[in-house]
């Protein structure tokens, strides 16, 4: 399964970031008019609070498992989610979380 969460953690990373190029290209690199756009209607703001949602509930579980199993490596997965988003954290940490403890 770890094979599984590495390559979900690729492709959440690749494939939405492909998408945002594709619109800073279009709009320029403006973070400010991307948040707007992720604004422009009920279903697209529904969208990123549930994905907002998603991944204070993964930073929770990576920090407090983190801090609890010692194992630091899942701290990776914070910037991973916020940086690029919950496709990448999620299957991220399932695949540093199934690594064998060094």
């Amino acid at each position: 399964m770890r094979w599984l969460w590495l390559a979900l953690a690729l492709w959440g990373a690749v494939h939405p970031m492909s998408w945002f190029l594709v619109w800073f290209n279009a709009n320029g690199y403006d973070l400010t008019a991307m948040v707007d756009a992720w604004h422009a209607n009920a279903a697209t703001s529904g969208l990123v609070w549930d994905l907002t949602i998603a991944a204070v509930a993964l930073t929770i579980w990576a920090v407090a498992e983190s801090v609890a199993n010692r194992r630091w490596l899942g701290l990776l997965t914070i910037p991973a989610t916020f940086g690029i988003g919950v496709s990448c954290g999620l299957p991220l940490y399932l695949f540093l979380r199934s690594l064998r403890p060094a």
